[in-house]
């Protein structure tokens, strides 16, 4: 299997080019997770899979059928309702051990911090549902946390953070543009007997069949698991999972799960932090020769935007915008793309821009950057 075949592969089983899902709910069921730190961006990603747009996502999350939380890494994603606190059990513990020294740093070690997460407890106990800033008052109030304290706005973040990788909140079912928290135990199914190695198992065949063709040490940075749990899953799984070699790497993936290209398109414009493209360090996406971002790492910490991808590589970044009511995508682009390659970056920008926004009357266009 060539490189080019492997990008292929993984956007139709990815649903991007392969046939949509039926809602929001399946794309993120069979993803297992999807990084939602921007949370607008995530649910247009989320939205392209399933042939919807954002607000459809928002919907779901409304109605509870997915939540945004921290697990896996201390990073935002999408979790179905139903899968959330296995995950949780599986990755947490690991997680939270290596934030010892944030701990420290925010002097929020020990007694202290779980004192902090009782107090948001109780405020949000009988589903009384609350944002981070009225959140932050109640901590300042019941004198968890000091507002003259330098490093307060970080403090409360830090407690709202491991108290969802705790398991005690998560978001709550309610549409509205601002995350509220709701406790778990009052939004999500009843827990059920933990299985540590079925979880795992589940984990790993889930995430090679939704990602592959992929590599292990991808899944390790993916979810706290180690390399020696990953390929014990794996030799669990057994036949329904398969190797391939490509660029000396060796990729997973599950043949079952393939599915084939039946919404064929040439260009993409992805969020950084979309599934198809950060999930990749090992046989990703190459950067086209006149990429204006050359070999600069820094858009992975970006937000609002993301690579923009035609013909199998990466060709420059987009930026998403707003004046005046009306979204706009602003594009800085290889400026040695043909004009097919143009058209077909222009065709992506339409959809994207109709999957944020909805009815065409809110919608932008693109202007071009640098190209």
């Amino acid at each position: 299997m060539l490189r080019e075949e492997v990008i292929a592969t993984r956007l139709a089983t990815q649903r991007l080019t392969g046939p949509p899902a039926s809602d929001p709910a399946q794309v993120v069921r069979e993803l297992l997770a999807v990084q939602a730190q921007d949370a607008p961006l995530a649910r247009a990603m989320v939205a392209l899979r399933c042939a919807g747009t954002a607000a459809d996502v928002a919907a779901a999350v409304a109605r509870g059928e997915i939540v945004r939380t921290h697990v896996l890494r201390p990073t935002w994603h999408y979790v179905a309702t139903d899968d959330l606190r296995r995950l949780l059990r599986l990755t947490s513990p690991k997680v939270e051990a290596g934030m010892a020294s944030r701990h420290r740093l925010l002097q929020l070690e020990g007694t202290r911090l779980d004192a902090a997460i009782e107090v948001v407890a109780s405020r949000l106990a009988g589903r009384r549902f609350a944002g981070r800033t009225e959140l932050a008052g109640v901590l300042a109030a019941a004198g968890a946390l000091a507002t003259d304290d330098p490093q307060y706005w970080a403090q409360v973040t830090h407690v709202l953070l491991v108290a969802e990788l705790r398991g005690v909140l998560c978001s709550a079912p309610v549409a509205d543009a601002e995350h509220h928290y709701a406790l778990a135990d009052e939004v999500l199914p009843a827990e059920e007997e933990f299985d540590r190695d079925a979880t795992l198992v589940d984990l790993v065949g889930r995430f090679v069949a939704s990602h592959g063709p992929v590599a292990l040490p991808d899944l390790v940075r993916w979810a706290k698991v180690t390399l020696t749990e990953a390929r014990r899953a794996l030799d669990v799984v057994g036949e329904r999972v398969d190797r391939v070699r490509v660029d000396s790497e060796e990729l997973w993936f599950a043949p079952s799960a393939l599915r084939p290209a039946t919404r064929p398109q040439r260009a993409w414009l992805l969020s950084t932090f979309d599934e198809a493209f950060l999930s990749y360090r090992r046989v990703g996406w190459t950067r086209s020769a006149g990429n204006p971002d050359g070999p600069d790492e820094r858009r992975f910490a970006q937000s609002a935007g993301g690579p923009v991808l035609c013909d199998g590589l990466d060709v420059g970044g987009w930026k998403r915008r707003w004046d005046r009511g009306r979204a706009w995508i602003d594009l800085t682009l290889d400026p040695g793309l043909a004009a097919g390659a143009r058209d077909a970056v222009d065709e992506a920008v339409d959809r994207l821009l109709l999957v944020i926004t909805g009815p065409p009357s809110s919608v932008g266009g693109s202007t071009y950057a640098g190209a």
